[in-house]
């Protein structure tokens, strides 16, 4: 009711505001324009006779003055007779009520048509417990899950199918094998069994205790997110904590925070994720284009004034589509986009056959073959470009996007034969086993280098290992290896934090 009360007294004095000039009387000192003209013109004649008078002008120049002084009196005032006269007061009074009837019903109206009528006031104190509410009583993880479309099974080979089911037999068996659990929640996940693998991870948390790391809980996140379709459960919620809190600068558990934020109602505490993490990411990374589409109307949402920066050229120039690009796709059909996709991807695969490129455009366009489902052709990519960069670490970047494709890659972790033969071993061969791999990783990288990948995956396994010693020694040596190539150097000083080794 207060609301109506105010507006209406605004509607009331807009009108009035309006409507006065017409109501008001005539105040006997409102002259007309040309009256005031008049009026100096017959002063100037006055001037006139004084400056004759004097002797200041001639018989002739006064005479000639008063005639145009004369002449403009006569303009004056026959324009002032031209002039309409005041309307009768009653039309005046008429004219400001229909003024008055349209600012104040127009107001109105419009605000039916637009606003919200009936919708309570909404003070910040209790916006901010609705949306704790809703933060509170979300969906469980099992209520997103229940709801999820039923999805058919990845499709795998009956070799693959036992290898998997030999691995669930082997950790209920042995239920306090780390890495068992460890490789069941990977093996899971690539099968597209997210329930069975977000479970296993939860295992994982479970056996590593306080060891657990940043990363460790940011894969149990994503697996229950991925399973609850996008949604931020409370689980998953507790996952993100406990990883920032391990990591507080994660990029993808900062991701994730804000966009739990922004489901439940705070697109303020939203912003305060994803403009920082935005402006400290590179253009490459995968949650830069998703944060910057949605960027702005979060903004809106919370009230904050702000403009999307110009983004970044991805390195080497590969800015990828034009916004005329993204726009004309957009207004696609699907089998028209997809054949718009092939088209740039197309074009980029013949420019770097063509003129070659930066290790970020091979990896593009390895990653754009595996998405559209080419795992031949990125594999192909992928041998080209072993042969394209001899450096290990302008490899490196090229080598996760063919693992990200789905290409196959010979020294990357153990075979099936070999996670086939570590089913069936007692604990002690098991770890044996892992041991000698992680042994024969350590010699590659001693004898021909290798991308600063393999040397965090060499420092975190002998951390989980226990083998700190080594972890450290193989820490201080990768930080004389990468001296100059910071950002790999931060990968593999994240796996020495992970090890222990480093802060």
């Amino acid at each position: 009711m207060t609301f109506w009360i105010i507006s209406a007294l605004v509607a009331l004095i807009a009108a009035l505001l309006i409507g006065w000039p017409m109501l008001r009387p005539s105040e006997p000192g409102d002259a007309e324009p040309q009256d005031k003209d008049i009026g100096i013109y017959r002063d100037q004649l006055r001037s006139v006779e004084k400056d004759l008078a004097r002797g200041v002008v001639t018989e002739e120049e006064a005479e000639r003055l008063r005639t145009e002084i004369k002449r403009r009196i006569l303009d004056a005032d026959r324009a002032g007779s031209e002039q309409a006269t005041h309307a009768p007061r009653g039309a005046s009074y008429a004219t400001a009520a229909v003024a008055g009837l349209v600012v104040i019903g127009g107001t109105f109206y419009l605000y039916d048509r637009i606003g919200a009528p009936g919708y309570e006031d909404l003070p910040l104190s209790k916006r901010l417990s609705m949306a704790e509410e809703q933060r509170q009583n979300r969906p469980s993880q099992a209520e997103f899950e229940a709801a999820m479309p039923a999805t058919p099974p990845v499709a795998v080979g009956d070799e693959y199918a036992e290898l998997i089911q030999k691995l669930r037999d082997a950790v209920s068996e042995t239920p306090e094998d780390v890495e068992g659990w460890a490789l069941l929640a990977r093996s899971e996940a690539n099968i597209g069994n997210i329930p069975a693998a977000h479970a296993a991870q939860r295992k994982l948390l479970d056996l590593k205790g306080d060891m657990a790391t940043a990363q460790d809980y940011l894969t149990y996140a994503g697996l229950l997110i991925q399973a609850a379709g996008g949604n931020v459960s409370a689980d998953a919620d507790w996952a993100l904590g406990n990883a920032l809190q391990r990591d507080p600068h994660e990029p993808v558990a900062r991701y994730y925070v804000g966009l739990m934020h922004l489901q439940t109602g705070r697109p303020d505490e939203a912003f305060q994720y994803w403009e920082p993490l935005l402006r400290q990411s590179r253009p490459s990374d995968p949650w830069v284009p998703v944060i910057r589409s949605r960027l702005e109307s979060v903004a809106a949402m919370a009230g904050i004034k702000y403009s999307l920066p110009a983004p970044a050229p991805l390195p080497g120039g590969a800015g990828g589509p034009s916004a005329e690009d993204m726009a004309a796709a957009a207004e696609m059909s699907p089998e028209e986009r997809q054949a718009f996709i092939q088209n740039m991807v197309d074009q980029l695969g013949a420019r770097l056959a063509e003129e070659g490129g930066p290790p970020s455009d091979w990896a593009r366009l390895i990653r754009a073959h595996g998405v559209m489902g080419n795992v031949e052709q990125a594999t192909a990519i992928w041998t080209e470009a072993q042969q394209a960069f001899a450096d290990p670490a302008a490899l490196a970047p090229i080598r996760q996007a063919a693992l990200d494709a789905g290409v196959e890659i010979e020294e990357r972790g153990p075979s099936q034969e070999d996670i086939d033969a570590a089913a069936e071993m007692e604990p002690e061969d098991r770890q044996a086993m892992v041991q000698a791999m992680v042994d024969q990783l350590g010699e590659r990288l001693a004898t021909e280098g290798g991308p600063a990948s393999d040397w965090a995956q060499l420092v975190r396994a002998h951390g989980v290992l226990g083998n700190t010693d080594r972890a450290a020694a193989i820490w201080g040596e990768a930080q004389q290896v990468f001296a100059e190539r910071p950002e790999e150097l931060e990968l593999i000083r994240q796996a020495a934090v992970d090890a222990g080794v480093a802060e």
